[in-house]
């Protein structure tokens, strides 16, 4: 038997989370068995614990998107007993049983093996989160983005994505500046090595101007809405913006196509879900190398299994600042 945060839903009524004892044999069928040691809480693990958010289709159901942990059997021969691997994506944790349980039942082509100079903890205080934050960096550098062209924006700063870009940045020796709706994580901000904080309403305001000044040498987006269409008039010329998430709306609010004909912004868009097997193997090995491990234990809320209902509920909220590192053997 192992412990797991067990999602239940009966007819119409609401979702119901509980930690649980069930059967390993209850697991779902796949090549490797994974020994879970840490998870972490994404905004789609908010919706997999509560509401569903339409990602869960079957109950019951294991939420989870990412774990760290220790592989316990593989009939793959990749894997090996004792090899510590990391999964992120796939679906798993809402299609496919995840990481919030003690072991785990996965494809080995959804894993990666944890780089050199990362433990399970840290690969989980980085998570989707990180992981789509270094690729959101990876793919501006790879548009030019260099050190000393001016300010790079981070919206949505306090965030888990944006929390890790606003290290990573700093640390390549880029000007951050983070927005955030939260003036009280201006202290937290600083510590990550934004160089200013702007503030949320800043950016807000829907524009009839086709373009403003231009500002930002780069941008990683998670708010998009009407801060996304802002921003984007204010890029300077040949820049990116990463676009990495929505919590502002799925719509570009105000958006005109000027900044893309007249000035060749780029506008990229960052998946983790699908990302391919070379490019996670890629972007977990810059992880190791380029953000600071100080920093990042800054973002860290430790958690159990037993605070992840409440912990969901906080997320869809916005309520949850950084990362939390969830040991599910605590």
């Amino acid at each position: 038997m192992i412990k797991a945060l067990v999602v239940r839903k009966e007819g119409d009524e609401k979702p119901m989370a509980a930690v649980e004892d069930i059967a390993i044999d209850a697991l779902p069928e796949a090549e490797v068995t994974v020994a879970v040691e840490y998870s972490t809480v994404n905004y789609k693990d908010g919706l997999c614990i509560g509401p569903g958010g339409g990602l869960v289709r079957n109950y019951p159901h294991i939420p989870g998107i990412d774990f760290a942990g220790t592989v316990e059997a593989s009939s793959d021969s990749r894997y090996k007993p004792g090899d510590k691997v990391v999964l992120t994506g796939w679906r798993v944790g809402e299609a496919h049983w995840g990481g919030y349980a003690q072991k785990a039942r996965v494809r080995a082509d959804w894993l990666v093996p944890l780089p050199d100079g990362l433990s399970t903890r840290q690969a989980m205080a980085v998570g989707t989160a990180g992981l789509t934050a270094m690729l959101a960096v990876m793919a501006l550098e790879d548009h030019g983005l260099e050190t000393g062209h001016g300010p790079v924006l981070v919206t949505g700063a306090a965030g888990g994505v944006g929390s890790v870009a606003t290290a990573i940045l700093a640390k390549l020796g880029h000007e951050v500046a983070a927005v955030t709706g939260r003036p009280e994580t201006t202290e937290y901000l600083a510590g990550l090595g934004a160089s200013r904080v702007v503030a949320r309403e800043e950016l807000t305001e829907v524009t009839k101007r086709p373009l403003e000044s231009e500002t930002w040498a780069g941008c990683v987006d998670a708010v998009a809405g009407a801060m996304l269409g802002r921003v984007l008039k204010q890029m300077k010329y040949g820049s990116s913006v990463a676009a990495v998430g929505l919590a502002g709306g799925a719509a570009i609010d105000g958006a005109l196509i000027t900044p893309f004909i007249l000035r060749g912004v780029n506008l990229l868009g960052i998946d983790s879900v699908l990302q391919p097997y070379a490019n996670r193997l890629r972007a977990w090995e810059r992880i190791a190398s380029d953000l600071p491990m100080d920093k990042l234990e800054a973002m860290v809320q430790p958690a159990t299994l037993a605070d992840l209902p409440q912990l969901g509920r906080d997320i869809l909220k916005g309520q949850v600042r950084g990362r939390v590192v969830v040991d599910v053997n605590a």
